[in-house]
């Protein structure tokens, strides 16, 4: 390894009945990719915000060194200063102004107070054809996808003279081309030296692009691997000694043993959604989703793949009480009966329950308790002549925090405060608490570990072996052939094939979702 740019020794970080950080060591060379992997909960985010100075100096024990010169980030500024930026999985950018006043917030290109827009455009223009994106500086942020803004939050890091680039979780909500090009900027960095820690647990690209790998796990640093040998050698390391790492055992099965549930062994048909059609919100000549029409019996669950636009997401979300899109067609039918689902509310009472795919936005109140997050789709039998019963509330809370193996201290912590996982654990209990018929969950092992998908995976399994049935949205083509019974395969809108588990390969489903259609 070359000199350390980095070395953080021995850092212990508490939060009231909470170590999340118990001696942690970690050392980063210059011009090194350097992994950071663990479960959720482990500490990875909480380490990088003692770095960043997020948790200012004072608040934690333990040194941190640059270039070999003890350092006290007071805040994040001062982090910043030394060349140390952070870029968090929630982008930090501002949606109605533009790239290059973004790329330049806090950092104003000014003379004498007043901002020099000729120099904050040239410079822009340059950081942004730096990391390859073709825009004009004055393009507003909101007029670009998450991909794009991506590299915006990295031409906003190189505008500070970085040395260190932190990412966290850089390609969770990026599709296959943007996680492709965002891979080789990074790659590029560590050409120009600069160094980079990059916290993911897609573990393939961890393998693609990473010369080292500390790995965390209940707050400590358990080991150090190498990836490779030089940067442009072949990956020495396997995904399952990864993992092997992170969970403290060796995962045989990264899927629960599960016995398909189709042909004569299918219970009833429970969801039944015949020609659905949807425009799209503001352009309403542009069908979204195009004459769908698809079937899940009791015990199934059903994987929907596609690519990014295939309208997935927009399928759930417009059968769900039509919260996306304009209707334009099509009928939805449970147990047999046609069903009308015009509102969120009504879809519910006919026991269609849906997970989002952004946990954070849409499937939680961030600010408030597991309990009431709990509670929230099913208030009206919680409550008596308007009054929720809190005594009732606390105890549904702690039954689901231990079935559902939610980590938490209480079920009073802010859910904000939970890992990933744990987060999804509440979303799903929410829902699994409705008592729905059908449940259409949405990426819902998106951004959590390796450890944590396998307790959804579980759960879920539990609920088809229930007689639920399962509608089960993935962008991941391993965990659709883990994990269903049959695939529906979508593009453009529309379904292009329909594979039993038995036929269906990460080729066949691929060759599906690029087709027209059938």
């Amino acid at each position: 390894m070359s000199r350390p740019v980095l070395e953080m020794r021995k850092i212990t970080k508490s939060f009231p009945g909470v170590k999340a950080l118990a001696g942690v060591d970690l050392e980063v060379g210059a011009g090194e990719i350097h992994a950071l992997c663990g479960e959720n909960g482990a500490g990875k985010s909480t380490l990088m915000k003692v770095l960043s100075g997020v948790h200012p100096h004072g608040s934690y024990e333990g040194e941190i060194l640059l270039d070999g010169e003890p350092v006290a980030f007071r805040d994040i500024n001062a982090s910043e200063r030394r060349g140390v930026v952070i870029i968090h999985q929630e982008l930090a950018l501002i949606p109605h102004l533009s790239l290059a006043e973004n790329i330049f917030l806090g950092n104003e290109q000014a003379r004498r107070g007043v901002i020099d827009w000729r120099a904050t455009l040239r410079d822009a223009t340059r950081l942004l054809r730096r990391v390859g994106l073709p825009d004009l500086p004055q393009t507003r942020v909101s007029d670009i996808g998450v991909g794009k803004q991506q590299l915006v939050e990295i031409a906003k890091a190189l505008s500070k003279e970085v040395k260190l680039l932190i990412l966290d979780e850089p390609t969770a909500a990026l599709n296959d081309e943007d996680s492709e090009h965002l891979l080789r900027l990074i790659l590029e960095l560590r050409a120009q030296g600069i160094a980079c820690i990059v916290i993911s647990h897609k573990l393939n690209e961890i393998r693609r692009i990473a010369d080292r790998v500390t790995i965390l796990r209940d707050g400590r640093s358990v080991e150090t691997l190498p990836v490779r040998e030089t940067p442009d050698a072949e990956p020495q390391i396997a995904e399952d000694r990864i993992i092997r790492g992170m969970v403290g055992r060796d995962l045989e099965h990264r899927f629960p043993e599960r016995t398909p549930y189709t042909g004569a062994d299918a219970g009833e048909v429970a969801l039944e959604v015949s020609g659905w059609t949807v425009r799209h919100p503001l352009d309403h000549q542009r069908k979204v989703v195009d004459d769908v029409s698809l079937e899940v019996r009791r015990g199934e669950i059903v994987g929907v793949a596609g690519l990014m636009g295939a309208g997935r997401t927009e399928l759930a979300m417009s059968v769900f009480g039509r919260s996306y899109g304009v209707y334009d067609g099509g009928s939805v039918a449970v147990n047999g009966r046609e069903v009308r689902t015009r509102s969120v509310p009504e879809a519910i009472g006919h026991g269609i329950a849906y997970v989002t795919e952004d946990r954070k936005t849409y499937g939680l109140n961030l600010i408030d308790s597991v309990n009431r997050n709990i509670s929230l789709t099913s208030l009206p039998s919680l409550a008596a002549r308007g009054v929720v019963d809190e005594h009732r509330e606390r105890q549904i809370a702690e039954g689901y925090r231990k079935s559902m193996n939610i980590k938490t201290p209480d079920v009073f912590e802010q859910v904000q405060r939970l890992s990933g996982g744990n987060q999804q654990k509440v979303v799903l209990s929410k829902w699994i608490h409705t008592g729905p018929e059908v449940l259409i969950l949405d990426e819902p092992t998106r951004g959590i570990d390796v450890g944590a998908k396998f307790e959804i995976y579980s759960v879920i399994e539990q609920l088809a072996a229930e007689g639920k049935a399962v509608l089960f949205i993935s962008s991941e083509l391993p965990e659709l052939l883990g994990m269903c019974d049959r695939i529906y395969t979508m593009a453009a809108g529309r379904l292009t094939g329909e594979i039993d588990r038995a036929e269906a390969t990460q080729e066949v489903l691929m060759r599906h979702m690029t087709m027209d259609r059938n």
